[in-house]
């Protein structure tokens, strides 16, 4: 659906018509008309299956608008720039230049508050603490320390070692037949990492989609570099929130041997408890929280505001 918050509007799904006159965009869906502002729409994202009136695409490029294209999991496949547009090159060389340092700090901080109150919650839940003796004053303490931390790699190595520990603790709150121990690479050997990577997947392309809605690079990230860096590191504080807190509920209800298969190389989860899983995220994810954090990060980048990560 289309948000008058944010300066890129995104149209997903399937089905939808759109038509544009010089002054209005017109969305059409299943009988539901909306209309928006042409002004308003600086750039227009079209995730999915969609009819598109060539009026679309003349009227949002003479008001200096872009037009980007994805695939229905937010891969992007293509971009309409009008003639002489630049604001990208802009926006990346000032991503380039932005103090990384800061924006760092603010993603591991949030990030760590984020796992600490999942872990506290789930404790709860269970009647018990997660914790062993030690942990929990170990990862306060961490928090408390960010703040002094001058390197961009101390800041990494902390996030690091605060998200391995994450992950060991809360495997303890589930089954120890399902075989999760901590976060791996893929392929994965555990229903439950699988079930993560699928959740991650889908923060990803959201998430990616909001970025690019930006005009920001995807590839210029903070606490890591290349390809798409900057998207794993937006995504990392809504984790907990938004995915895990879903994979670790349905691990918890329990998995039947049906449910998935585990062979020497990979876990494989059953059509329909990836189909459940699916359901539920589209629930959980806040693409609200995500483009406010995409939002705040061009803030940052551009205007020089500080960066304050919502999760």
């Amino acid at each position: 659906m289309v948000s008058d918050l944010f300066p890129w509007q995104a149209v997903s799904g399937f089905g939808s018509h759109l038509r544009a006159t010089t002054t209005t965009l017109t969305i059409q869906y299943r009988g539901t008309i909306r209309e928006y502002p042409l002004s308003s729409v600086r750039h227009l994202l079209i995730v999915g299956g969609h009819s598109v009136h060539t009026s679309v695409i003349t009227h949002l490029m003479r008001s200096g608008a872009s037009i980007s294209f994805f695939d229905a999991d937010g891969t992007p496949v293509g971009m309409l720039r009008p003639f002489g547009f630049r604001e990208d090159a802009s926006i990346r060389s000032q991503q380039q230049d932005a103090p990384a340092h800061s924006a760092a700090a603010a993603l591991v901080r949030s990030t760590l508050k984020a796992r600490l109150v999942a872990i506290e919650k789930t404790g709860d839940l269970m009647g018990r603490s997660l914790f062993y003796e030690g942990e929990l004053e170990f990862l306060h303490a961490t928090l408390d320390e960010i703040e002094y931390l001058i390197k961009m790699d101390e800041l990494r190595r902390i996030h690091r070692l605060a998200s391995d520990m994450y992950y060991e603790i809360m495997a303890r709150s589930l089954p120890p037949e399902l075989g999760f121990k901590r976060r791996t690479e893929r392929p994965h050997r555990d229903p439950v990492n699988a079930m993560l990577s699928l959740g991650y997947a889908m923060l990803f392309g959201n998430t990616l989609i909001s970025v690019i809605g930006a005009h920001l690079d995807p590839d210029i990230g903070v606490l890591r570099q290349g390809d798409r860096s900057l998207v794993q590191d937006l995504i990392d504080p809504a984790k907990c929130s938004m995915v895990d807190r879903v994979v670790f509920s349905r691990a918890r209800e329990g998995l039947r041997p049906d449910d998935y298969e585990c062979i020497d190389t990979r876990c494989h989860i059953a059509g329909r408890v990836t189909k459940d899983l699916v359901r539920r995220f589209r629930e959980t994810i806040n693409q609200e929280v995500l483009d406010t954090n995409v939002l705040r990060y061009l803030r940052f980048v551009t205007r020089k505001e500080d960066f304050h990560v919502a999760y």
